[in-house]
């Protein structure tokens, strides 16, 4: 097979509309777990599941995997989400009444995605979804999208079906619906054809552009979808040290420098931000593109680019040489590393590298290129408009002497600089994308209002049908934020004046029983308390003011508040050594959960981050309270819920305080839905809930957090853990607890036998 499968029909609804953008909070895909900069704006919107509102998502995708006869195959096939039903077809039924699906089932709690990334099928590029069961994961299976905006897309569809599931099993329901759920379906052979599929159509999203465009790669997509509220794009979520000055604009590009650190003799932090008429979505796709002719339209420093190797679908090494007029007779090799965050956002890491297929070439001098980084986000569409927009900001590190030189002589040296011609990249590619409307204008994400009379049935006899089955897959997604974006800037100017208060956070804790004394001295950890900001290898509590959350007036318009004093108070930490990954490790003889001073304790949460390595490390966070939780507040509907409602709830906020700037850009300060992210598992007995975070559950977070160990001595880590708040009831937010991390040592962790 030397194409990508080729459809027989258009896919395309005649009566489109747009759907309106609801609040979201984002998260930078980033957060110390990976999730730099997960979900771009398609495919939700809406009322929650709780009221009457269904959501219906449809689109192309690629079915791909292995035969029984180890074969590779990639059948192009047409996905329908409705509630929590799935279904998959080889045409569209839209085009095609009466088809019958040759997939069918339900989304369970069991059901885990995971964002694989970018892999070459036959002679195109596609971004792969695994689907697995967590309790079985022999149960897998893989589709792949265009783009990794359609990915995501597909990743919050889903999420929007695990979350329709259990709110029906929460309301209650038929014992024979119940088990409907747990029973799963063994999609490797053929399933029995069923008479009818989803109808009653309320609110019905399109991703992707139809199967034509899926085969072209389109890069076009939109950001005009919402998520499903769990983002907000306003301001990040830890406040930064950065301080940008701009320093030169050049066709309508702004430069900028970091005055804060530009001192420390450590090289100069500059970057270049530009607002394009495209989607984010679009201009990753274009900074990813190594096609020459499409390169050699914006980008005026490199020469041809050749793509050596790749890894994980998230990282590749290519090597590259320079325009002639840059740097004569000269070549490179620098690695990408790219994520996508839970708001959209993409990041791009690039640093010098080596490879054994490039050794040095004859007539070459090899160059170590300057580290940077590329940050893609969307921005707000304009009033009465429909163009998409989003920020492009690069980001660089240049030699400090260089750089001051410049400033000072104000001469025209740096003009034929290569850190200038890396800056003018951004201002290449803005005019790339205006010079090319078709990717400006095209849009991924519709909603068709109207009801398919012809291919609909109702809600009820849908239900009843035989489904018994549960869907995997038909098996064998900062500072700079720009000015146009706040949209309530006013209510955002005092915001460093507010701050959440202890009465708000103790609320959610039994005001009738008595509080408990608790001593931190008759507690340790293997990881030592540090004994002030200096200290290193160790742990401290930092207050929460350096974290935003969620204000009383959220829902209201967007405003978000200084953390205030945590409600858990951190009583020890152990830093573990393991062959495997840990679960459950209050249970272990050596955790203090087993002393008898810890089981005297009212409540205790253990946040147990399982890190990827070789060996793998358990980092846990004992944090006690000194009473149980109220009943029925929001704390007690964690600590005693589903894993499905913890999994839309438990929030982490990283910063990195201290360290590198590139580890920086890649933990960044947003937000993170850790259930979401990652695999979380929950442990609830006696005294305490567990959460174990298994970090290596998701490509994206083992890439962050192995850039992260090699950079772990010397940096300065805070971490907030938190509950979402949704409801107006459940503002403001208040944080659980917090860490902060100094300068940990690897050899430092000490061994657990299991």
């Amino acid at each position: 097979m030397d194409a990508l499968p080729s459809p027989s029909s258009s896919s395309s609804p005649s009566t489109l509309k747009k759907v309106g953008s609801e609040r979201s909070e984002v998260s930078t895909m980033s957060g110390l777990l990976g999730l730099g900069g997960g979900g771009g704006g398609g495919g939700g919107g809406g009322e929650d599941q709780r009221g009457s509102s269904t959501f219906e998502y449809f689109g192309w995708v690629y079915h791909v995997g292995v035969n029984s006869i180890g074969h590779e195959y990639c059948h192009l096939r047409f996905l329908f989400i409705r509630g929590k039903y799935v279904e998959m077809y080889k045409r569209d039924p839209h085009e095609n009444p009466g088809i019958k699906p040759i997939r069918r089932g339900v989304v369970g709690p069991t059901l885990m995605l995971e964002e694989v990334g970018r892999r070459k099928v036959y002679y195109g590029d596609v971004y792969v979804l695994r689907f697995f069961n967590r309790l079985d994961e022999s149960k897998k299976g893989e589709i792949a999208c265009a783009t990794a905006g359609e990915a995501q897309k597909w990743l919050e569809a889903f999420d929007q079906a695990k979350q329709q599931a259990e709110f029906e099993l929460t309301r209650g329901g038929s014992a024979r619906n119940k088990l409907n759920m747990e029973t799963e379906l063994n999609l490797d052979v053929h399933r029995p054809r069923v008479r009818r599929y989803a109808s009653g159509l309320k609110k019905l999203i399109r991703i992707g552009q139809g199967p034509e465009t899926l085969l072209c790669q389109s890069s076009s997509l939109g950001a005009n979808g919402s998520t499903d509220g769990y983002f907000e794009r306003d301001i990040n979520d830890a406040i930064e040290a950065y301080e940008w000055k701009c320093v030169r604009t050049i066709n309508g590009v702004r430069i900028f420098e970091d005055v804060a650190n530009s001192e420390n003799g450590k090289g100069v932090i500059v970057k270049a931000v530009a607002v394009i008429d495209a989607s984010a979505d679009t201009a990753f796709e274009v900074l990813l593109n190594l096609e020459r002719h499409q390169r050699y339209e914006w980008d005026m420093l490199t020469g041809d680019l050749e793509l050596l190797d790749s890894y994980d679908g998230h990282l590749d090494v290519v090597y590259g040489t320079f325009d002639p007029r840059w740097h004569s007779k000269r070549d490179f090799i620098f690695s990408r590393q790219w994520f996508c965050g839970q708001d959209g956002t993409y990041t791009i890491l690039h640093f010098p590298a080596v490879h054994k297929k490039k050794p040095p070439r004859s007539g070459y001098r090899r160059t170590k290129i300057n580290p940077s980084t590329w940050e893609v986000r969307n921005l707000n569409t304009s009033m009465g408009s429909n163009t998409p927009r989003c920020l492009v900001t690069q980001m660089l590190e240049i030699n400090s002497a260089g750089w001051c030189r410049w400033k000072k002589n104000h001469c025209s040296k740096f003009e034929k600089s290569v850190p200038y011609a890396l800056l003018c990249q951004v201002g290449g590619l803005k005019e790339y994308i205006g010079a090319n409307p078709a990717l400006k204008f095209e849009s991924s994400t519709t909603v068709i209002q109207s009801k398919l009379s012809e291919v609909s049935v109702s809600n009820a006899e849908f239900e009843e049908s035989e489904v018994k089955d549960e869907f995997y897959d038909a098996m064998s997604a900062d500072s700079s934020s720009s000015d146009e974006e706040l949209d309530n800037k006013d209510s955002k100017l005092n915001l460093a004046l507010k701050r959440t208060s202890a009465a708000d956070a103790n609320k959610e804790l039994d005001s009738e029983v008595a509080p408990v004394m608790i001593d931190p001295s008759q507690f340790r950890g293997s990881l030592r308390n540090g004994k002030d900001e200096a200290d290193t290898n160790c742990w401290t509590c930092p207050s929460g003011t350096g974290f935003m959350i969620r204000g009383k007036n959220y829902l209201k318009d967007n405003s978000k508040v200084m953390g205030g004093d945590p409600l858990l108070k951190l009583i020890a930490v152990d830093w573990f050594k393991v062959d495997k990954s840990l679960d459950r490790i209050a249970l272990h003889p050596r955790s203090l959960l087993q002393s008898q001073a810890g089981k005297k304790l009212p409540f205790v949460l253990v946040i147990n981050l399982q890190v990827p390595a070789k060996p793998n490390y358990s980092l846990a966070l004992y944090y006690a309270s000194d009473r149980p939780a109220k009943p029925g507040s929001l704390f007690a509907q964690f600590v005693d819920g589903s894993d499905m409602f913890r999994d839309a709830r438990f929030k982490l906020i990283p910063s990195i305080v201290e360290g590198y700037w590139m580890v920086k850009r890649a933990v960044g300060t947003k937000a993170c839905l850790l259930g979401k992210a990652v695999t979380c598992k929950y442990f609830r007995q006696d005294n305490f809930l567990e959460i174990d975070v298994d970090i290596g559950s998701s490509s994206v977070a083992r890439s962050v957090i192995g850039l992260v160990l090699g950079y772990v001595t010397s940096i300065v880590v805070d971490l907030a853990i938190l509950i979402e708040a949704k409801e107006e009831a459940e503002l403001p937010e208040y944080i659980l607890g917090t860490v902060r991390l100094n300068r940990l040592k690897l050899d430092s962790a000490v061994r657990l036998e299991v």
